[in-house]
């Protein structure tokens, strides 16, 4: 029962964030909310804060696994830039045009008080701790990862649209939009597994959310960069 209802909790959650709330104060709002419940239902499930990846030893282990993730992100995004053949990746109208100051708040608020925070919290630490108590860490890593890229239906409908190297491999049209999504939900399943799996290794919720911010945030400021100072047209 508690896990049907951290299902019902995130269900509500995309829907209001992508179709009935879609701005952004109520996103973060929504994200918010939505982790508070998940984390009651946790409580309610016995799940201890260990098990949640959010004990001290836990928290200090995150600490130390953050930095170097966050570092590597960066050299990749760099290297990316660096040549021709990756550059596409940056050429994100959803990023291209914002302001300085909404790229920020993507960046400081967004990305951590709203995506990151709900969906660590939502996949690799109330549901991925359930599941693992009843069912082992294999079905923990499946099922929440599963559910992870199933999350990403509706934000990547567009995604073909804003993004020039998705419109390229997909196309621009209506006909590249299910195959766009397929790829998104396939390719967002297999980073669930690597976040799952970080957060085996690491014992902290902390490690995947530095990962998972790391990658968010710095793609929206290197988008947002990188279409004024570096890329041509």
């Amino acid at each position: 029962m508690p896990i049907v209802c951290a299902v019902a909790v995130l269900a509500t959650a995309t829907l209001l964030n992508n179709w009935l709330l879609p701005g952004p104060v109520a996103y973060v709002v929504v994200c918010l909310t939505a982790t508070g419940v998940l984390l009651l239902l946790a409580r309610w499930d016995g799940l201890t804060a260990a098990e949640l990846g959010l004990d001290a030893a836990g928290v200090r282990r995150g600490l130390r696994w953050a930095p170097v993730l966050a570092g590597a992100v960066l050299v990749v995004l760099l290297l990316l830039l660096a040549f021709p053949a990756g550059q596409d990746v940056f050429r994100d109208a959803r990023a291209a045009g914002l302001s300085g100051g909404e790229v920020l708040g993507r960046v400081l608020v967004r990305v951590p008080l709203g995506t990151v925070l709900l969906e660590e919290t939502a996949f690799r630490g109330v549901l991925w701790a359930m599941i693992r108590r009843r069912r082992g860490t294999a079905w923990a890593t499946a099922v929440s990862s599963l559910l992870f890229g199933l999350w990403h239906i509706m934000p990547s409908r567009g995604l073909t649209r804003s993004n020039t190297a998705a419109a390229e491999v997909f196309g621009g049209g209506s006909a590249g939009v299910v195959p766009a999504v397929t790829a998104a939900v396939v390719a967002m399943a297999a980073a669930g597994v690597v976040l799952c799996e970080l957060r085996r290794r690491s014992g902290s919720l902390l490690a995947p959310a530095a990962l998972h911010w790391a990658v968010n945030g710095f793609s929206y400021a290197f988008a947002w960069a990188a279409v004024r100072w570096w890329l041509d047209g």
